[in-house]
């Protein structure tokens, strides 16, 4: 298979990080995520993927926080089978073909267009699921989508790549365009931003991360009045860690005891509107 892909600027290139950890634990023994077509399409795809420095934990890290998304998205749709899914920043995550995706709900990947011109190429085409190409920053991509139904929205290492104002934006527009919904995203402790500056495998990103970060999960709650907090979401208390390799498996369930020990890792924020 021949692909010829747009040249990504630095924040497009970012997708590779999240796409290379979901196949590396693909090829674990026992995976988290089993995330077949991210293994496929980094397979496929000649790229210097040694530069991201992705260490076997982090691989780990960023399939657990995938999978937690993908279940309160499953959860949101089985509950409202006529739901619109949004993926904000998409890159070339599947999430559409983990999920039960039934026939009457519609699943939207939002990325810039050069991301979508290689998700055309490299992620299978599902019925109910749509490319959206756009920069999220832009007012008007929400135009392009219902507004009678309610909506799931999911974002992966998103929030790093904008300042809490901008990112208030974007929710915000979300949350007046859809008469109900849920919203879940990684979060970013202040200590998480000041460590990526330190940590190898943030090496490839960190130039262009903004986020502040922030420590309350309630802090999202100040940026519209419909937002409520449904859960925060500490990874280290979730039984998958079961799963993890022994030194890791140790090392997250002595954290589990700490709240902010454990905010200081991998958080997932759950927020209904």
């Amino acid at each position: 298979m021949t692909v010829t892909l747009p040249a990504f600027d630095q924040l497009e290139d970012s997708l590779w990080l999240t796409l290379c950890g979901r196949a590396l634990d693909n090829r674990r023994d026992h995976p988290l995520l089993g995330d077949a077509l991210a293994d496929k399409i980094v397979s496929t795809v000649d790229y210097d993927y040694a530069k991201l420095k992705i260490v076997p934990s982090s691989a780990i890290y960023i399939a657990h926080r995938a999978l937690k998304l993908d279940q309160i998205a499953g959860d949101f749709i089985a509950r409202h089978p006529d739901a619109i899914g949004l993926d904000l920043g998409a890159g070339l995550d599947s999430r559409a073909h983990r999920i039960d995706l039934p026939s009457t709900a519609d699943w939207y990947d939002v990325d810039f267009p050069n991301v979508i011109t290689a998700r055309e190429q490299l992620v299978p085409a599902l019925p109910r699921a749509h490319n959206v190409a756009a920069d999220l920053a832009d007012p008007g991509w929400l135009e392009k989508l219902p507004t009678d139904r309610p909506a799931v929205v999911v974002a992966d290492g998103l929030l790093a790549f904008f300042t809490l104002a901008e990112w208030s934006a974007i929710l915000n527009r979300i949350i007046d365009h859809f008469p109900s919904g849920e919203i879940a995203f990684n979060g970013y402790s202040t200590f998480a931003v000041k460590a990526a500056k330190i940590f190898p495998g943030a090496k490839a990103v960190r130039s262009i991360m903004r986020s502040e970060g922030f420590d309350d999960p309630r802090v999202p709650e100040s940026w519209n009045p419909k937002l409520k907090l449904v859960k925060e979401v500490l990874l280290t208390r979730e039984p998958e860690v079961e799963q993890f390799p022994t030194g890791l498996r140790w090392a997250n369930q002595l954290s589990a005891h700490s709240e902010s020990l454990s905010r200081r890792g991998n958080v997932v924020l759950h927020y209904r509107f």
